[in-house]
């Protein structure tokens, strides 16, 4: 890993008045930002670019003043050839901050730098910013195409959708894309090729328990067509649980037609590529997913 240098505030240092201070300075872009890494835990330069700046370049400006000054930390592994984009997230400054908005006590600074160095080396991180970067590109995708009335109306890290899902199921995400007046809510779940097919097709024994209120579409990203292709015929063979709606997209196949938000999604028996708005589960009703 590659360590962070030139923190402005020392963490020994950390106190109310810095706080303070720093919260007379942070615009609600800067807010925008301490409240996604709060809730996903960390994003690639590209990512927050996407996010919440114009371009790459805005966003690496604004993302080294806030580490300059505490609020935001960041980690990289080593790569090669060239350099690995930064992961970025809460620094000390920047985690007490968003304490203090939810009337919390300020969080040691060795506290929240040891998360950091965890999730640098945790072996989920490389799912998690796969996860993170699936709804960045529907975020970014709803940016471009707000007049259209496109937007993600709702995503949900997998923390809060064990707690809406119980020991049922544990989907990494979950969102609601709106387009129009179309309405889709759906569960994802990331795949990186690394499980065996029938493990990652037995997740959806959960989904058909979850009940009427909580049947969304199930959502399967892979890595690629191939995979794709194989995990079709692995639930030909096999069947989907009744009430469950399945689709898949894979990101190579996606990737240079409009990520996710495009027409990438097959169900299962059909060989025709769809859009979410097209999915089973679409609704006009906005109270079928508000809850």
């Amino acid at each position: 890993m590659t360590p962070t240098s030139g923190q402005a505030a020392s963490s020994s240092r950390l106190t109310a008045s810095v706080v303070a201070a720093e919260l007379a300075r942070v615009t609600p872009r800067d807010r925008l930002l301490l409240d996604l890494l709060n809730q996903h835990q960390t994003f690639s330069t590209e990512q927050l670019a996407t996010l919440a700046f114009g371009s790459v370049g805005r966003a690496r400006n604004r993302l080294n003043t806030l580490h300059d000054r505490d609020i935001l930390d960041r980690f990289r592994l080593f790569h090669r050839p060239g350099s690995q984009s930064w992961r970025w997230t809460l620094g000390p400054v920047g985690a007490a901050i968003v304490a203090a908005g939810r009337g919390e006590a300020m969080p040691r600074p060795a506290a929240v730098r040891d998360t950091t160095a965890r999730l640098a080396m945790s072996p989920r991180l490389n799912h998690l910013l796969a996860t993170n970067g699936f709804f960045v590109a529907l975020t970014g995708h709803a940016r471009t195409h707000d007049r259209a009335g496109v937007r993600l109306a709702r995503w949900w890290n997998e923390q809060r959708c064990r707690e809406a899902t119980g020991n049922l199921v544990r989907p990494d995400g979950h969102g609601v894309w709106v387009t129009g007046g179309q309405v889709v809510p759906f569960w994802l779940e990331m795949d990186l090729g690394t499980e065996a097919l029938q493990r990652v097709a037995e997740k959806l024994t959960g989904y058909a328990h979850l009940g009427p209120r909580r049947a969304y579409p199930v959502l399967f990203w892979l890595p690629t067509t191939a995979r794709e292709a194989n995990l079709h015929a692995h639930l030909s063979r096999a069947g989907a649980p009744d009430g469950v709606a399945v689709a898949t997209g894979a990101d190579d196949y996606a990737a240079a037609r409009g990520g996710p938000a495009g027409a990438v999604w097959r169900r299962p028996g059909d060989p025709a590529r769809v859009t979410l708005t097209d999915l089973p589960g679409a609704t006009g009703d906005g109270a079928a997913w508000d809850a």
